[in-house]
């Protein structure tokens, strides 16, 4: 039996639910979810939906084309559909944090993860071992300033060699170049502390440490071109006291990093996440 997901959204107009039900039926399909959310500023309609296709000798190509050319038209919508059988490839680029790296493939190796991942990236050497524990191949990319092009390149040619579809900032501490955002938009996944812009640099728990601040958090947004203001997809938090030291802000930041980025990346593999004006719609 294949299942499908379908991600929808368009200005808000009457009969687009019933319509697209109504083309669940016409094809076969049985609904096991749907969810929808309407942005009642800008008048945009969102809708999640999951459905198993009954019938097995239909084609999915086929259906895209007939929903494409009816449904899609009708009500002027931006739309993907998606198979679920089908796990994205997701690319890891890391440099020498270690704690979010352990965490995700911890998790790929139990499958609690909806992912393929054929290739670490890493613009240092520290992590190699890492990558030949869990057997997944890693690449040495040396990133400056003085060769931001031709490292670009190297990676671009690296992600389209393992047709990966989306990308992950493990703790990757360099910033991502133009060109390669615009060939991934929107699926490029970063994680970092919550103190921004408050405790800019190389040291914030540090900085927050010495404010004497009573909340840590972390968040995991899509990069775009804006440093560190991409949509957000997920955040949390950690009180802290003054009985807390520098080293138990950082060891409560690093898990609540570790926790965020687990949880981005999940949705994002299970197609819950859609974006519009720099925000996210998260469905459950």
């Amino acid at each position: 039996m294949q299942k499908l997901t379908i991600l929808i959204h368009c200005k808000d107009q009457k009969g687009i639910i019933a319509a697209v039900t109504a083309f669940i039926a016409k094809v076969e399909g049985n609904i096991t979810y749907i969810d929808q959310h309407v942005d009642t500023e800008q008048n945009v309609f969102f809708m999640r939906l999951e459905c198993d296709l009954t019938n097995h000798n239909i084609n999915i190509d086929a259906i895209k084309d007939d929903f494409n050319h009816t449904i899609a038209t009708d009500f002027n919508m931006s739309w993907d559909l998606y198979n679920q059988e089908q796990k994205p490839k997701m690319a890891l680029f890391v440099s020498k944090y270690d704690h979010c790296l352990f965490d995700i493939l911890g998790r790929y190796s139990a499958d609690e993860l909806n992912v393929e991942i054929p290739v670490i990236i890493s613009n240092h050497n520290d992590l190699r071992s890492i990558a030949e524990r869990f057997d997944i191949p890693f690449h040495y990319i040396p990133f400056t300033k003085d060769n931001k092009e031709e490292a670009e390149a190297k990676q671009i040619e690296l992600l389209k060699r393992y047709q990966i579809n989306f990308i992950v900032l493990a703790r990757y501490m360099q910033i991502i170049t133009p060109g390669l955002i615009s060939l991934y938009e929107n699926k490029i996944i970063n994680i970092h502390h919550s103190f921004l812009p408050a405790f800019p640099g190389a040291k914030p728990y540090h900085s927050a440490f010495k404010r004497g601040v009573k909340i840590i958090g972390a968040t995991s947004h899509y990069v775009t071109a804006e440093l560190d203001e991409g949509p957000i997809i997920e955040q949390d938090i950690a009180r802290v006291s003054h009985f807390h030291s520098v080293e138990d802000f950082i060891m409560k930041g690093r898990d609540l990093e570790r926790i965020v980025l687990a949880r981005a990346i999940k949705l994002h593999a299970e197609r819950k996440t859609m974006v519009y004006s720099n925000k996210t719609v998260v469905f459950s």
